[in-house]
C-alpha cells in the first residue's frame, strides 16, 4: 500500500516539469509573442504558477530574434503581430536548426485554419478565450517534444 500513497490525487499538484532534471528545469523557457498585454500578463502568471520561465515580446521581429538565440524551448505566439506572420517563427527554426516549439494563441480561428497552422508546423493551437489556463500543460508537452527532437538519432 505504501506505493498507493505516493501517487497524487490532484492534478493540480502534479509537478509540470516532473522527469526533467535540474539543469533541463533551468533550460525550460517559453518565449510569448503578443501585442495583447491581458493574454501576456495571464499566460506569465500560468508559467509562473507552473515552474516555467517566460519572456515576452510584442513584435514579431523582436521574437524572431530572440527565438534565434536558443534560450527557448517553447514559444507561444499570436498568428499577426507588427513585424509578420506566426510562420516567420518556422522559417527561424529550420534555417537555424532550433527544435522550439509553436503554440499559437488563437481568438477566432476556425477548423481548416486550425489544420493548416497544424500542418505548417505548429505544436498546437490554444484558444485563447477558453484554454489559456492550460498553457502550463500545453507548454510541459512541447518542452517534452522539442527535447525528444533535439536528441533523436540521426539528426
Amino acid at each position: 500500500m505504501g506505493l498507493l500513497t505516493e501517487i497524487p490525487t490532484s492534478v493540480d499538484k502534479v509537478d509540470p516539469l516532473v522527469g526533467l532534471s535540474p539543469g533541463k528545469r533551468k533550460m525550460a523557457r517559453v518565449l510569448i509573442v503578443c501585442d495583447r498585454g491581458s493574454d501576456t500578463h495571464q499566460l506569465k502568471a500560468v508559467f509562473e504558477e507552473a515552474g516555467i520561465a517566460s519572456e515576452n515580446t510584442d513584435n514579431m521581429t523582436e521574437g524572431c530574434e530572440s527565438a534565434k538565440s536558443g534560450r527557448f524551448g517553447v514559444v507561444f505566439s499570436t498568428p499577426e503581430l507588427d513585424g509578420g506572420s506566426w510562420t516567420r517563427l518556422i522559417e527561424v527554426a529550420l534555417h537555424g536548426g532550433l527544435s522550439f516549439e509553436i503554440v499559437l494563441l488563437a481568438r477566432t480561428f476556425d477548423l481548416n485554419e486550425w489544420v493548416e497552422a497544424m500542418q505548417l508546423g505548429a505544436f498546437e493551437v490554444i484558444d485563447v478565450l477558453r484554454d489559456l489556463r492550460n498553457a502550463g500543460e500545453v507548454a510541459r508537452r512541447a518542452l517534452g517534444s522539442g527535447h525528444l527532437k533535439r536528441f533523436r538519432p540521426g539528426r
